[in-house]
């Protein structure tokens, strides 16, 4: 039921990954608004689960739930937890989401903090920035948790045998950046389970340089807005510049434009996965449509058909059998 435009969205994209992707997906929240928005969609059928509770985007998440136990996100996590469902997609209030899924589910063996992993572009080449915004204090040992846990999903994914991880810094050398940086630094290069590949800064992280980035949760979402806002800008700024073409001017850039368009676009990438937990769980953008929900859905799918759940408990736990 959560997302700004919800439940509209949540319905037509959960129809989409239906029909498009095959998927099973049962919806949670109130049920006379779903039913209501299905009929007047004309699309068929989805099943519902009843959740007289909604959790606000503006609530303090942890105590919400926690006061809320009907809300839809207790209720989905339940129903995952029982085995009804295989994962959660949510659009809602994030700290809620991330509450639920530790209240219900817990944390898996070895994972100290959970983080939340978010996908940049370009959509041909990504990038998995984690932590981006589950925890603003962290030490070391965090973020090299966090570099354990981006590893196991974008292997799990994407496919990548030895992803490259590196650790987001205001310098390459070694020796740079605060205490945080140079103390993780020492434990990822030790860590075996890891393809460290040194420090990266903020230039570096749209390149395809590396295939994780890792860093606390505070400079990770100031990261993650940052590079909202420039894609956002340039967007703007690249139609101002055009509006003056006309249409036969146009007809040779359209399809470069369009291509720069479509890797830049959060919908086609879904959401950010909760990661740590023992539980599939994606928080889809505030903000989705249903092209982004559906997209979201496909994450979840992809995660529990590749067993992510599985490689991610095997690569924390070789760290403990290696002593």
């Amino acid at each position: 039921m959560g997302g700004d435009h919800a439940p509209e969205a949540t319905v037509a994209g959960a129809l989409d990954a239906r029909d498009e992707l095959g998927v099973q997906v049962v919806l949670v929240g109130r049920e006379p608004e779903l039913a209501e928005v299905l009929r007047r969609m004309d699309r068929g059928s989805l099943p519902i689960r009843h959740a007289p509770e909604v959790v606000g985007m503006e609530e303090e998440g942890a105590f919400a739930v926690r006061e809320r136990e009907g809300s839809s996100l207790m209720v989905a996590a339940g129903m995952v937890k029982g085995g009804e469902a295989q994962a959660m997609v949510s659009a809602g209030n994030t700290g809620a989401a991330m509450a639920a899924a530790l209240l219900t589910w817990g944390r898996m063996k070895g994972a100290k903090r959970p983080a939340v992993g978010v996908i940049l572009p370009p959509l041909d080449s990504p990038t998995l920035l984690l932590d981006a915004g589950a925890n603003a204090d962290c030490r070391p040992e965090h973020l090299r948790q966090f570099a354990i846990l981006g590893s196991a999903y974008v292997r799990a994914r994407f496919g990548m045998e030895h992803p490259r991880v590196g650790l987001l810094n205001i310098g390459s050398e070694e020796s740079k950046g605060n205490q945080l940086a140079r103390e993780a630094f020492q434990l990822l290069r030790g860590e075996r389970r890891l393809n460290f590949v040194g420090n990266v800064e903020g230039r570096d992280i749209l390149t395809g340089r590396v295939d994780v980035v890792v860093t606390d949760g505070f400079t990770g979402n100031v990261t993650l807005k940052v590079v909202e806002g420039v894609a956002s800008a340039i967007t703007r700024m690249l139609l101002g510049s055009l509006s003056s073409l006309s249409e036969q001017e146009m007809r040779p850039v359209l399809p470069a434009l369009l291509e720069l368009r479509r890797e830049m676009d959060y919908r086609a990438i879904g959401g950010a996965p909760l990661l740590g937990v023992k539980g599939v769980c994606i928080i889809a953008h505030g903000s989705s449509d249903s092209t982004a929900i559906k997209n979201s859905i496909r994450a979840a799918a992809e995660a529990v058909a590749a067993g992510l759940l599985e490689k991610t408990e095997e690569m924390l736990a070789a760290g403990e059998e290696g002593g």
